[in-house]
């Protein structure tokens, strides 16, 4: 193996020899070939993300012959790239207080926070993906410093495609941010279409107000 991409594994070997001369060569996958190449290298590709498969090379010489296959080699491809949708879109808020504003929560630094005002919930911070696109996870960070002593904040996650009508992500309920665990929260849900996703708090066990460090938000 000479390389490898969530989709795709690169592979080399020794050039085969052969009385009559080498052809080429089949790259097989249990009983298929899914590469036939002429050199000692090849890439197969349209593979699934995280998922091992295991690969032989045979040479074929001149007259159409075939040789036994060689050693299998187990490959597993990478993980899918996990994109943060929500990363430096512009934000909304229903209120904040001092400096900690809602761009805090896409700016992609987990020690910067979003604030609302206190002894007011329900409060909520929302951010605008710039398209309806799906949406079927999201992770909440609050910073990872112990000095963020455990809290339960009872949030909802909502969505909408034009900022008016809004529907239920993820029910209201109470979540635990514990420094312990890395003071995160991952929900994920049915993929839904949104341009808009909102986390709207209605307690806090730790502080009076809605806080929240990164609103991230991924298609799945």
């Amino acid at each position: 193996m000479i390389g490898r991409t969530a989709t795709s594994v690169s592979l080399a070997w020794t050039a085969a020899t052969d009385a009559d001369g080498i052809a080429g060569y089949q790259v097989r996958q249990g009983g298929s070939t899914v590469a036939s190449v002429t050199g000692t290298s090849a890439t197969v590709t349209g593979l699934s993300p995280a998922t091992a498969y295991t690969f032989t090379v045979v040479a074929r010489d001149t007259t159409g012959a075939v040789s036994a296959p060689s050693n299998a080699v187990t490959v597993t491809t990478d993980p899918a790239a996990q994109t943060d949708l929500a990363r430096g879109r512009p934000t909304a808020e229903s209120s904040h207080t001092q400096s900690y504003g809602s761009g805090n929560v896409v700016d992609g630094n987990p020690d910067t926070y979003w604030e609302s005002a206190n002894n007011a919930f329900p409060q909520w911070v929302q951010v605008d993906l710039g398209a309806a696109t799906p949406v079927g996870r999201v992770v909440l960070r609050l910073p990872p410093s112990p000095a963020w002593q455990a809290r339960t904040q009872t949030l909802s996650v909502l969505g909408s495609t034009d900022g008016g009508s809004w529907s239920t992500l993820v029910a209201g309920g109470g979540r635990l941010f514990d420094p312990a665990t890395g003071n995160q929260v991952t929900l994920t849900f049915t993929a839904t279409p949104a341009r808009y996703v909102q986390v709207r708090f209605t307690g806090n066990t730790g502080w009076p107000a809605g806080q929240l460090a990164q609103l991230e938000v991924h298609a799945g």
